[in-house]
């Protein structure tokens, strides 16, 4: 299996970094293909803007959803772009592992989808290539997640409610709307306050779900 995934944490001795290679190395053992893009040490640019294009449909104004369109037909958005584009074309997984920011991603991932899922390669409107349509039917994505706070300020009735609530218009609107299927969710609570020993405990148990969502190739 083609496994791509996709990481943004900006500490390298972080325990997302230690479970980003644990996954890593566990998947690759497993006979899975992987490649890596990590977005803080590629300095990511997170922006969507005119730069994106080589070639420009319009340049009295800015039309992402124009531009984008016009891009996919001619091959014509910038190198980085293209480049995590054809890391998409040949993967059948997108993992992406991140810390919870204010309930949703770091800014440099949410860009990485802004600029990476472009209209005309993800999806469609158009021509209703979304949802069950979407440009990226037949893969899957799955979100690893880490959390600052404990498990019972994101549990039903917590301070910040039930995170599986709060993170579904990510699955629905991202991952779902241009096609892909969702797997189930990881998540490490109060990843920064951790002993040692329960890091150890966190990274087997993150293992397990690996070993099984991916079984041997």
């Amino acid at each position: 299996m083609n496994i791509l995934y996709i990481f943004a944490h900006p500490e390298p001795k972080s325990f997302n970094s230690a479970m980003k290679e644990m996954a890593i190395r566990t998947l690759k053992d497993k006979g899975n293909n992987v490649r890596l893009s990590d977005l803080y040490v590629m300095d990511f640019k997170p922006v969507l803007d005119k730069n994106d294009f080589l070639q420009r449909k319009k340049t009295d104004s800015f039309n992402p959803f124009l531009e984008q369109m016009t891009a996919s037909k001619e091959g014509t958005f910038s190198e980085d772009i293209m480049t995590e584009m054809e890391k998409i074309k040949w993967a059948d997984v997108l993992i992406f592992q991140f810390p919870i920011f204010f309930t949703g991603m770091p800014a440099i991932m949410k860009g990485w989808i802004d600029r990476v899922f472009a209209a005309g390669f993800a999806f469609s409107p158009i021509k209703e290539r979304v949802y069950e349509n979407g440009l990226l039917k037949g893969k899957k994505a799955m979100m690893v997640i880490s959390t600052g706070a404990e498990e019972d300020w994101y549990s039903s009735g917590g301070k910040h409610g039930d995170i599986h609530e709060l993170l579904k218009y990510i699955n629905h609107c991202t991952f779902e709307y241009v096609g892909m299927e969702v797997l189930d969710m990881h998540l490490t609570f109060a990843a920064g306050k951790m002993s040692s020993e329960r890091g150890d405990e966190e990274l087997a148990r993150y293992m397990e779900k690996l070993n099984l969502l991916f079984p041997d190739s």
